[in-house]
């Protein structure tokens, strides 16, 4: 549950009690896939979880995560965060070998490593993780050891924690904290690690050129009370308020949030101008996140469904709107209308991360340049087409002081076009596996 903002489309758990793997997995949210005679039938003490939002394969039951796979009398279950770039490359490499009916990257890596389950799943891993390039954070499990890894940039989270008489591994903290899990630490690019009755082992599987972790986790990805590089993703959208309130501030009546991740910012929005802060956006918790909606008729449905505006707090006043990005101006467009349509007078937006100007191919669902209002257009044509008064972006440099970690510790590519791992000049396709 504490990691359903990261993926809407299916959710599924593997669960081993040290002979047998069982996997259960479904479209839908993890409240509509599992209820308390699902999770009754999911005994054991090794389990992987997963919620998915697509960015390889389309979003269908085959494509649901974890995915099982077997050789012989052995198993192994795998979830996935991230997006691999050279799929085709992978795809060659399992040659002609039925997969069954998904598509994805990640069900390739499972099927790759099951080649080499006689050797046990340690070594098969070993095998195949140096062979892949781009984001993984990957938590797979045998019958009897739970293992986790991250990508030698890693580009995307995951953390390790300590529960009383065992361990676990989540791409976010806050998913320790639900379970009663104290944080350890981050699992470091290019390291995986084993756990079993043991204890935790470290195993290197590949040297580290530079930690590259998606900088869009601070911006909108991650929850508010999670934490990366030690530093609360709350308190550093706080800090990317104020910051923006400095380099782009407005005179207004009131400073509004767009729920959720934009909460954070518009305080500290707020404590930088001066200018109040209140809640007139009110989202039905019911509703997922738009912008990991896999088509553009769902992310528009999606707005509408989300949020409702409160006219008796909106109507005849200035608004400061704060956000924390526009990638295909769909929401933000929407929102202004509303805002509109409820009495406010003026509307200011206010985002707390450069224009996305660039497409994402480690992870995240905006694969092409031409769906990116902020590669078509310049601030001034955003905002004319959004129907703002006024637009502004916080700068770059401002975005990465409020994390409090250096520049070169994150990829930034979405932002500035400087990708950790070359893609070469074929952009990787989200439907590559596709058949044609």
């Amino acid at each position: 549950f504490s990691l359903q903002h990261r993926g809407q489309e299916s959710a599924g758990m593997a669960v081993s009690d040290g002979s047998n793997i069982l996997v259960y997995r479904e479209l839908g949210l993890v409240s509509q896939v599992f209820n308390e005679g699902t999770l009754a039938t999911l005994q054991g003490d090794l389990c992987v979880g997963h919620t998915r939002y697509s960015t390889t394969g389309s979003t269908t039951w085959d494509n649901a995560q974890p995915t099982f796979k077997t050789h012989g009398r052995r198993g192994l279950a795998l979830g996935h965060n991230g997006n691999l770039i050279n799929t085709l490359e992978l795809a060659a490499l399992a040659g002609g070998e039925p997969r069954g009916r998904a598509t994805t990257d990640s069900d390739l890596v499972a099927g790759l490593m099951a080649r080499h389950l006689d050797d046990g799943l340690e070594a098969a891993a070993l095998r195949v993780l140096p062979q892949l390039k781009g984001a993984f954070s990957f938590a797979f499990m045998d019958e009897r050891t739970l293992f986790a890894c991250r990508d030698p940039h890693g580009l995307r989270p995951l953390a390790l924690g300590r529960l009383p008489g065992g361990w676990c591994v989540a791409s976010e903290t806050c998913a320790l904290d639900v379970v009663g899990a104290t944080y350890v630490r981050e699992i470091e690019p290019g390291e995986m690690v084993a756990i079993d009755e043991r204890g935790v082992r470290s195993i290197r599987f590949a040297d580290s050129p530079r930690h590259a972790l998606c900088l869009f986790e601070f911006v909108y990805l991650g929850r508010a009370d999670s934490r990366l590089y030690g530093r609360s993703i709350h308190a550093a959208r706080v800090e990317m308020g104020r910051r923006l309130a400095a380099e782009a501030p407005v005179d207004a009546d009131m400073v509004l949030p767009v729920p959720d991740t934009g909460r954070s910012a518009a305080q500290g929005y707020s404590e930088g101008t001066g200018i109040p802060w209140g809640e007139g956006l009110m989202k039905n918790r019911y509703i997922g996140r738009t912008f990991i909606e896999p088509t553009p008729a769902l992310r528009a449905r999606g707005v509408k469904l989300k949020l409702n505006p409160v006219p008796e707090v909106i109507a005849g006043k200035r608004v400061v709107v704060v956000d924390d990005s526009i990638i295909r101006g769909t929401t933000t467009r929407q929102i202004v209308q509303l805002l509109r349509e409820s009495g406010a007078t003026e509307v200011h937006l206010r985002i707390v991360s450069p224009p996305v100007q660039w497409p994402c191919f480690y992870g995240i669902d905006m694969s092409t340049r031409d769906e990116l209002v902020g590669a078509q257009h310049d601030v001034d044509g955003i905002r004319r087409l959004v129907g703002a008064d006024s637009l502004a972006y916080l700068s770059l440099d401002a975005v990465v002081a409020s994390t409090g970690a250096p520049k070169n510790a994150f990829c930034r590519a979405c932002f500035d076009g400087e990708y950790p791992i070359p893609v070469g000049e074929a952009e990787p396709s989200k439907f590559a596996l596709e058949p044609r």
